[in-house]
C-alpha cells in the first residue's frame, strides 16, 4: 500500500480527494491546521489512515509532516479565501497571508516530500490551482496571485523532477460546492445563481469531481503527464463571454 499525503484534508474539497485515495487504495495521512478533526476524518477513512496537525506555512511542522512516512504522493490542497473586498480596502497583511497559505506552503511540502521522492526514484505531486489563477476575478487579488503562482511552481518544478521520476501537475477548478462557498453566498460575497448562470454546465463544480481529476493525475493512467494544468471548471474558461449566462442549448 502506496502513502499519499492530503493537506488540508479535514473538509471540502480536501476530504473528497482524501476519500478517493482511501478508495483507490492509497494509505492516506491528512493533514490539517485542525489536528483532532484531521485525525477524526482519518479514522472515518479506516485504521490504516492517520491525521496529524500541520501548518502549511511553518517549515519545521512541513518538514516534519514529510519525513512521516515514504509519501509517494502528495497533493497541495491546504489554502485560505480572500476577502473579496474591494482592493482599495484590502489590507497588506491579508494579501500575504492568503500568497502564505495557498502558495508559500505549496512550495514548502513540496519541496520537502520531493526529497524523499526523488531519493526512492518516483512519486507523483498535485497541486490546487483555480480558475482565479488563470482568469482576472475582480476583487481577488491575492487569491488570484497566490494560484497563478501555484500555476508557475507546477509547470517549474515539473521540468526540474521529471528526468527524476517526479511528476508534478495541478487541477484549477472553478466554484465549488462546499460550506465555505455556501457560508460566502449567505454573508453575500458571493451570487450562487449568478455562478451557475455564467457556467456552460448551468452549475457550480462538486468537490468529487476534482478529487476524480486529482486521482487520475496520481495514477498510472496518467504517467505521461507532468507540468499540466487540468481545468475543471464546467467550461468557464472556455467560455469567453463574459455576459451574464451561457448560451442555451
Amino acid at each position: 500500500m502506496r502513502d499519499a499525503l492530503v493537506t488540508g484534508g479535514a473538509d471540502g474539497i480536501g476530504l473528497a480527494i482524501a476519500r478517493l485515495l482511501a478508495a483507490q487504495g492509497w494509505r492516506v495521512t491528512i493533514a490539517d491546521l485542525d489536528g483532532e478533526k484531521a485525525r477524526a476524518r482519518a479514522a472515518e477513512l479506516g485504521d490504516a489512515h492517520r491525521g496529524l496537525a500541520c501548518d502549511v506555512t511553518q517549515e519545521a511542522q512541513a518538514m516534519e509532516a514529510a519525513a512521516s512516512a515514504p509519501f509517494a504522493a502528495l497533493v497541495n490542497n491546504a489554502g485560505v479565501g480572500d476577502s473579496h473586498l474591494p482592493t482599495l480596502e484590502q489590507s497588506f497583511e491579508a494579501f500575504r497571508r492568503v500568497l502564505d497559505a495557498n502558495l508559500s506552503g505549496a512550495f514548502l511540502m513540496s519541496r520537502e516530500v520531493a526529497r524523499g521522492m526523488l531519493a526512492r526514484g518516483g512519486g507523483s505531486i498535485v497541486n490546487l490551482s483555480s480558475i482565479a489563477g488563470l482568469t482576472g476575478l475582480p476583487r481577488r487579488n491575492a487569491y488570484g496571485a497566490a494560484k497563478a503562482g501555484v500555476v508557475a511552481l507546477t509547470r517549474s518544478m515539473a521540468c526540474e523532477w521529471a528526468r527524476g521520476g517526479v511528476r508534478v501537475n495541478a487541477v484549477a477548478p472553478a466554484f465549488v460546492e462546499t460550506a465555505l462557498v455556501r457560508k460566502l453566498a449567505e454573508a453575500g460575497r458571493v451570487d450562487l445563481p449568478s455562478l451557475r448562470r455564467r457556467t456552460p454546465i448551468g452549475r457550480l463544480i462538486a468537490a468529487e469531481e476534482v478529487a476524480a481529476a486529482v486521482g487520475f493525475l496520481l495514477s498510472e493512467a496518467a504517467s505521461g503527464v507532468t507540468g499540466a494544468i487540468l481545468p475543471v471548471d464546467g467550461g468557464w474558461t472556455a467560455f469567453g463571454d463574459f455576459g451574464e449566462a451561457a448560451p442555451e442549448t
